[in-house]
This record gives structure tokens, sequence and C-alpha cells, in this order.
């Protein structure tokens, strides 16, 4: 069965940058819609970055122009590029897949484990 671990999290200072990553693990055909969520304590699970398998992407109103999603397909890997991050950007950060074309069939919704990243000073 595929696996989702994310990695890249950490504490950095207001303005600063991270790069979380998203690796997919097992046989994998093809990876469908990628995204990266974010939940903060007390708060519901937003989405804030997506790519398509087209490479299509949307991002939350209040990432756009600070935040970059990607993919590689060849080595089923997703990034998120955070750039300017605000205090307010503080959560666990986590990335999801809606279909999965592996080995044994189809595959979804796929969660990962979670990063932590702490936007402070």
């Amino acid at each position: 069965q595929v696996q989702l671990v994310e990695s890249g999290g950490g504490l950095v200072q207001p303005g600063g940058s991270l790069r979380l990553s998203c690796a997919a693990s097992g046989t994998i055909h093809r990876i469908y819609n990628w995204a990266f969520y974010r939940q903060a304590p007390g708060k519901e699970r937003e989405l804030v970055a997506e790519i398509t398998s087209d490479g299509a992407t949307t991002y939350l109103d209040s990432v756009k122009g600070r935040f970059t999603v990607s993919r590689d397909n060849a080595k089923n890997m997703m990034y998120l590029q955070m750039n300017s991050l605000k205090s307010e950007d503080t959560s666990v950060y986590y990335c999801h897949t809606d279909k999965i074309a592996a080995m044994e069939g189809f595959e979804y919704e796929h969660w990962g484990q979670g990063t932590q990243v702490t936007v402070s000073s």
C-alpha cells in the first residue's frame, strides 16, 4: 500500500522560508491530485495548495504569492516552497492524495503523518 511521508518542517522566524516535501512510497503508476493541507490547534483543517496531474495549481488566498507547490512525477515527490512566512502560517502541514494508480489497483484518500511548521521570533 502506498504511504505518504512529509518532511522539512521546523522553526523559522517571520519572513523566513521553508520547503516541505512529501514522498510517496510503493509501486506507483500515477498520482492524480496532490495537495498540502494544514491544521492549527482548535481550527479546522484547510487546503493550502493543490496540484493536479496536469500541473494546474490552486492556493489558499492567504498564501498566494508566498507559497509555491510543485511535483516531480518521476520521483513521486511533491514540494511546497513557503516564503515570507508569517506567524499565522504556524500549523501542522499534511500532504494528501485523492487517487493513486498503484500496483494492485486504485487507492484513494491517502494522508501523511504531518510535519510541524512554527513561525516565531
